[in-house]
């Protein structure tokens, strides 16, 4: 079985030297760059399954090199950052983070977050890969249609270009009309019971489902206030 492959992006030599230890000790096979620069570049030749991104950098910080590799890729995320700021999280998900930790960390954590979503992205590829389409793979609403099997989403006849986690919570909650669900339950469906983020994964999630596609007449993508959301039909 082949290793996993991740990137290490800190300008902190220390730092990224002490997680490249932790990871290969957990027969990870890691890379290491120093600047934003460095890290589209090795992002290309060295084809990570996976990415441990400060923010911080010189250069190009780790926020502009999330834009950039989200532009052509999916591969996993996960932002390292000293700032433990409300916005910083919110904001490095926004663009595409899937996780995000702040410095300092626990080795063993760090270790547990990297595994869990990469189970999760085997999870997702194997599910892909499995049956030829079938109905419950798909639902269609006026205007919208989700495709689980095919992994697209058409609005008013466009395709939307979506991430993997907005779209099967999209579904989720789509194909489950007028269910009402807890952001704990939505994180434990879409993330998995062993993911270690925190609910506000999902709020952002939301929020960028509802930027690419607006309600219609008879659905809406609704906040049920102290509990969760679901996706109403009238």
């Amino acid at each position: 079985m082949d290793k996993k492959k991740i990137l290490i992006v800190d300008d902190d030599e220390n730092i990224a030297e002490l997680i490249s230890l932790y990871l290969v000790k957990e027969c990870f096979d890691t890379e290491i760059a120093e600047n934003g620069e460095l890290a589209l570049e090795k992002f290309k030749s060295y084809q990570p399954d996976l990415i441990l991104l400060d923010i911080m950098l010189p250069g190009i910080d780790g926020y502009d090199v999330c834009r950039e590799i989200r532009k052509s890729s999916s591969v996993p995320v996960i932002m390292l950052s000293a700032k433990g700021e409300v916005f910083d999280k919110v904001l490095g998900l926004k663009i595409g983070a899937d996780d995000y930790m702040v410095k300092p960390f626990d080795s063993n954590e760090l270790v547990a977050r990297v595994q869990a979503i990469l189970r999760r992205v085997e999870g997702t590829e194997e599910a892909k890969g499995k049956e030829p389409q079938s109905k419950e793979d798909c639902v269609n609403y006026e205007g919208l249609s989700v495709n689980l099997t095919s992994y697209s989403v058409l609005y008013n006849g466009n395709p939307i270009d979506m991430p993997p986690k907005e779209l099967e919570l999209l579904y989720f909650l789509s194909s489950r009309p007028n269910q009402v669900f807890t952001r704990e339950q939505l994180l434990d469906k879409i993330w998995g019971y062993d993911y270690v983020g925190d609910t506000r994964t999902v709020d952002v999630h939301v929020k960028r489902i509802r930027e690419k596609i607006k309600d219609q007449g008879n659905w809406s993508i609704a906040t049920v206030w102290g509990i969760g959301y679901k996706f109403e039909v009238k």
